[in-house]
């Protein structure tokens, strides 16, 4: 089964269930400082899940493109990828449990046609210091749904993951797990949620391979066991419970469901095999790379890399579409990163590079856009096709500058007889020369690399990267607080004050907003000058004084277009969007008056209620180029 049926198939089945399909949200967040990416499917629904309505209802569904930068350096093995396809179902505040395991258990097992006897699930044990009780009842669910298919489904206590191993299956078909396992709040495990955040259990499901236990990994087997023989396939999340001020925990008035189930392990799953690499979508790229090799997948000396430059390269072909660019920062940095460390594969598997659209890295590339043009329509098109293809070469070509160069160093060091640690790491972060590269290169001389060394470089290197972003990042969109509401509305602003400027052809490119400042990313060609700057300002600090309203509706997507709203790049959008609209003075959400409006956009919010809440003078602080075409301001509210 191919992952456009299985996803056509998830989707048609809970739409039959009253649900409403709802598009892909883009792979770059928008209006979400606190990550580079979307990485789950219920990031871009937190509002509604928090209790804002949606404008679609209270039962949706839909597969979200997310990607992972954690999960680079485990690609190689048979179930990691960066990029995956989260299928997602939620109820806001509709059904609940009694209704939730029986539908992902009948989607696998009538819809995809697994086995139930290879499926095993997980819930949670309790919380007795903060008095959370043993979630029995998606047990005594579980265990009515499998006597169903004929199944006795022993249920066991485990504990902690560390229990697993100690424990093993003990015969069990239902696992309870602790607070790591089987539970979900973002903030974490129950002592880590702050006053009035909402969390509460999940149920896991796995699919059993049957392959056998590895004992590297620890005694015992169990479901959350890293040893390859299940793969979790599906996670309900039931947000039933609120923290309250004095640490207690609390029933919410209004209880959740957010599904999330991996796409590629589901098709993994359905056809009995663990290496989710051996699914039709990474088929033809790893056949084209086997040709061209000559060399075996099955081979392990070169498997690791066959799965590096499909899975890279699938990735960096979402990343491309949606605007971001190779770069030193941020996202350009990952996208570079991954075009590179494809590159470098291919180069292991012995791929000649080729030239322009006769790149091995260009070819597979424009696999992956056929593969997935019918699902995300945004692929389809030469200028999408020209855009990917083109940034993809481009950088290849510059990476084979880099490793030439690099090469040049390499070869000064290595004539000292040994490679240490800072200079492995010096040429890593100021030449751009792989790791992985300086030690087969080593290898090849009979030399010593301080690989431990190298690690510890890299690790503190990490945490000051991971400590600058937590500062750049702090205080985003996404909590909420008065100061980023009001740079959100001051973004709206300034978004059209842009286009009264420049022209109607600027366009947002991204954005990031925290308390202390606003950033916008729009497309225009040259430097603005300091005229055009200063006339921005004014526009913008104008309409603040003159204290209009920011009105929200619900209309249907094509009459909101219509009216000429402003949308994110690359978004897809539901039947039914949520609108921002500021003023007119008399405007109210009863009568919007959309024809004397001074800005109209998609938008989930939050804003305020009047541009008076903005009390104070809009000022641009930086206007940069990032990209070509692209334009970056950041600006405050003094």
């Amino acid at each position: 089964m191919t992952i456009n049926e299985i996803r056509t198939k998830y989707l048609e089945f809970f739409k039959a269930n009253g649900h409403t399909i709802i598009p892909s949200a883009p792979i770059v967040p928008q209006n979400d400082p606190t990550t580079l990416f979307t990485g789950s499917g219920m990031q871009p629904l937190v509002p509604y899940l928090l209790g804002e309505p949606h404008p679609q209802g209270s039962r949706l569904v839909n597969s979200q493109k997310s990607f992972r930068a954690e999960d680079i350096e485990e690609v190689g093995d048979n179930r990691h990828t960066t990029f995956f396809e989260m299928l997602g179902n939620w109820s806001l505040g509709d059904y609940f449990k009694e209704e939730q395991l029986p539908f992902f258990f009948k989607f696998l097992t009538e819809e995809i046609g697994l086995d139930p006897k290879n499926l095993y699930v997980t819930a949670f044990i309790g919380d007795e210091k903060n008095n959370v009780p043993q979630d029995v009842e998606s047990a005594t669910i579980w265990t009515k749904l499998f006597s169903e298919k004929g199944i006795d489904a022993k249920v066991v206590s485990i504990g902690s993951e560390a229990d697993g191993y100690r424990l093993g299956m003990q015969g069990g078909r239902i696992f309870f797990y602790d607070a790591k396992k089987n539970w979900w709040s973002r903030a974490g495990i129950p002592e880590n949620m702050p006053a009035g955040e909402p969390g509460g259990p999940d149920s896991e499901v796995f699919y059993d391979f049957g392959t056998l236990h590895d004992v590297k990994f620890g005694a015992e087997c169990h479901p959350n066991c890293d040893c390859g023989r299940f793969l979790e396939i599906g996670n309900s999340v039931f947000m039933q419970y609120i923290k309250k001020e004095d640490g207690s925990f609390a029933l919410l008035p209004k209880q959740n469901v957010d599904f999330g189930g991996g796409l590629e392990r589901i098709a993994a799953a359905a056809q009995g095999n663990p290496d989710v690499f051996a699914i039709d979508v990474f088929a033809d790229t790893i056949g084209l790379l086997i040709h061209f090799s000559g060399k075996e997948y099955l081979d392990s000396r070169y498997q690791r890399s066959f799965r590096i430059v499909a899975d890279h390269m699938r990735a960096a072909m979402f990343m491309l579409e949606a605007g971001v660019r190779p770069s030193n920062t941020e996202r350009g940095y990952i996208l570079r990163r991954l075009i590179r460390r494809a590159a470098q594969h291919a180069q292991k598997l012995g791929v000649e590079h080729g030239q322009g659209t006769d790149s091995m890295l260009v070819k597979c590339a424009s696999i992956f856009i056929e593969k997935y043009k019918q699902a995300y329509p945004e692929l389809q098109g030469d200028d999408v096709y020209r855009q990917i293809t083109e940034e993809i070469w481009k950088e290849e070509r510059q990476f084979a500058h880099t490793l030439e160069a690099g090469m040049k160093e390499f070869e000064k060091i290595a004539a000292t007889g040994h490679i240490e640690a800072q200079e492995a790491y010096t040429l890593f972060t100021t030449h751009g020369f792989p790791f992985e590269m300086t030690l087969e290169l080593a290898k090849e001389r009979g030399l010593d690399v301080d690989s431990e060394g190298f690690k510890k470089e890299m690790d503190k290197h990490r945490a000051m990267s991971r400590a600058g972003s937590e500062q750049k990042f702090k205080g985003g969109l996404a909590d909420q607080s008065e100061k980023t509401t009001r740079l959100h509305t001051a973004h709206h602003l300034l978004l059209k004050a842009l286009q009264m400027v420049l022209g109607p052809m600027v366009k947002q490119r991204g954005s990031n907003i925290t308390q202390e400042r606003l950033r916008i990313d729009f497309s225009y060609g040259s430097k603005m000058t300091p005229e055009q700057k200063i006339e921005v300002e004014r526009i913008v600090n104008k309409k603040i004084q003159e204290h209009l309203p920011m009105i929200r509706s619900t209309l249907p997507k094509e009459e909101a277009e219509q009216l000429g709203a402003e949308h994110e790049f690359g978004a897809r959008y539901p039947d039914m969007v949520s609108v921002y609209s500021l003023g007119p003075k008399n405007a109210t959400a009863e009568n919007p008056q959309f024809d004397e409006a001074f800005s109209i956009e998609f938008c989930g919010g939050p804003h305020v209620a009047n541009t008076s809440e903005l009390a104070g003078t809009f000022k641009i602080q930086k206007e940069e180029a990032v990209a070509a075409g692209i334009r970056r301001i950041k600006a405050v509210i003094v």
